[in-house]
């Protein structure tokens, strides 16, 4: 049994490297032994699965209770093609049916959970039983949920690509839900950063203060003018950064806080989730994979 062996095998089977390593030494380093033995456990096809990158799935709103409680949660799996399959957009919705009935906010405490339409089986299990099913990996990535004495908007974009919740402070009448759902839209086009300047750390500010005065005295402004044109930037990096300064998507020539000044509602906070945004592919080196292993072992 050398390394090459144990590379193969980890290849062939997505298992772990010291799992490869046992499987080869049980069955005398018989390769497909050891492929064969490594799936009887149920490590191959499990690890092999549960280790491919899963970037594609659906962002999932929902709102409950006359629009009082709601809910965004984004469900990956690897391909297109699964995330616009029947069985996988079910499993999406059950997943969310029972993050909204559940009490728990972090993701380790919900996969432990006994499933709502289940009690024999955990979260868990109902997701590697799907794995299994549809033969992707399949991850429960990010949620939250928000509760209000408002109302919840919702808007969900390109059939699950981009989601956003949002909580409004006012009357749920059909008027004011037209104006909340072209905000939602706004938000999910614009993806601003912050509700208002209110909100933007001090720390950012500052930097971008001190980038935009490089940027004058490098261009040889004089220095007595220069914090009037830092602060003309600072107004004009709010716009792009704060929801109710940036320019409205439908009427450029307004920002979405004029859009709403006439409206008898105020937008309290806000949810954008875009499906796999932050998600890199990691390349494996397996001789950092075999060291990391011996150190925690």
């Amino acid at each position: 049994m050398s390394m090459k062996d144990i590379k193969e095998l980890r290849e062939r089977t997505g298992a772990g490297v010291l799992d490869c390593k046992n499987a080869l030494a049980e069955n005398d380093g018989d390769m497909e032994k050891a492929v064969e033995y490594l799936r009887e456990k149920g490590i191959a096809d499990a690890a092999k699965k549960a280790g491919r990158v899963a970037a594609q799935g659906k962002v999932d709103v929902v709102t409950v209770e006359e629009r009082k409680k709601g809910l965004i949660a984004e469900i990956n799996c690897e391909t297109d093609f699964v995330a616009k399959n029947e069985n996988f957009q079910n499993l999406v919705k059950q997943i969310s049916e029972h993050l909204i009935k559940s009490e728990s906010e972090k993701i380790d405490d919900v996969l432990s959970e006994e499933w709502y339409k289940d009690e024999s089986k955990d979260v868990n299990t109902v997701i590697k039983e799907a794995i299994a099913n549809i033969g992707e990996n399949i991850n429960l990535r990010r949620f939250e949920k928000i509760s209000t004495d408002g109302f919840l908007q919702k808007y969900i974009h390109l059939g699950g690509k981009i989601g956003v919740l949002v909580e409004v402070d006012g009357e749920d009448t059909d008027e004011n839900r037209e104006f909340t759902r072209n905000v939602a839209m706004h938000i999910a086009a614009s993806s601003p950063e912050f509700l208002t300047r209110d909100e933007v750390d001090k720390e950012t500010v500052e930097k971008e203060k001190k980038i935009y005065r490089e940027q004058m005295l490098n261009e040889g402004k004089p220095e007595h003018i220069i914090d009037k044109i830092v602060e003309g930037k600072i107004d004009k990096f709010y716009t792009q950064i704060c929801l109710i300064e940036q320019p409205y998507v439908r009427d450029t020539d307004i920002s979405v806080g004029d859009y709403l000044d006439d409206k008898d509602i105020e937008i309290k906070r806000y949810v954008r989730y875009e499906l796999g945004e932050g998600i890199e592919v990691k390349k494996e080196d397996f001789a950092e994979e075999v060291m990391s292993e011996m150190k925690n072992n």
